[in-house]
């Protein structure tokens, strides 16, 4: 699964250069995502790209609070088109959810040792995501989403046998097309990214809590 990662860069013009977005939210860098958090994404709307904030963890329309979104945090790519909290979505409303890095937690003798796992250049990348209107019984309207996950590539399947699905920049549009007529195409794009353009190594245990944020929480030990 993907439980923690980071954006730590200032992604102003990156947005601009690689994901053809020349307003977003306010976003400073960040280093300890958790679940429930607010976490910026690219999605399109009728043909707009847009860049947006969402709550991580996928809250269905028919849900009835939202708790649920804590137990929606990821979707496997395996049986995404079939369970009904995610096919809809992965239809009619897919995402990019930005990110530099994540976090998995290798076991040793000694505990849970945190890795971060980045591409090699470095750069902002995109995780498959799906994305989710909701309305509260009060009528407050929540935007959430969730990270799709595959089997791991070589690089990190030494630590968990799970990945994010990263989107390769040249497949950006396809990914986030609403032409439904793509969605056999779109589902391709689900699987491990390159191991050899990948990296990945130990970082301090102040990961673990989600209150801790800071650059230290990337720097290798």
């Amino acid at each position: 699964m993907c439980g923690r990662f980071a954006l730590e860069v200032h992604i102003q013009l990156k947005l601009y250069e690689d994901f053809g977005i020349s307003s977003i939210p306010p976003s400073p860098p960040r280093y300890n995502i958790a679940p429930s958090q607010q976490i910026l994404g690219v999605r399109q709307v009728d043909g707009h790209r847009e860049a947006t904030e969402f709550r991580w963890g996928l809250i269905p329309a028919w849900a009835k609070d939202m708790s649920i979104g804590f137990k929606m945090i990821n979707a496997r790519a395996e049986t995404i088109r079939d369970k009904p909290s995610y096919k809809q979505a992965f239809r009619k409303r897919p995402c990019l959810i930005l990110a530099s890095g994540f976090y998995e937690w290798q076991k040793t003798p000694t505990g849970k040792q945190p890795i971060y796992f980045h591409l090699k250049d470095r750069e902002v990348f995109g995780f498959a995501g799906l994305w989710e209107k909701w309305r509260g019984p009060e009528g407050a309207v929540v935007e959430s989403c969730t990270i799709i996950t595959t089997s791991a590539n070589e690089v990190v399947s030494g630590v968990h046998e799970r990945m994010p699905v990263i989107v390769q920049r040249d497949d950006h549009d396809l990914w986030l097309s609403d032409d439904e007529r793509k969605q056999d195409e779109r589902y391709e794009l689900l699987r491990p990214y390159p191991a050899e353009n990948m990296d990945g190594y130990k970082v301090s245990t102040l990961v673990n809590s989600p209150k801790n944020e800071s650059p230290e929480l990337i720097q290798p030990i």
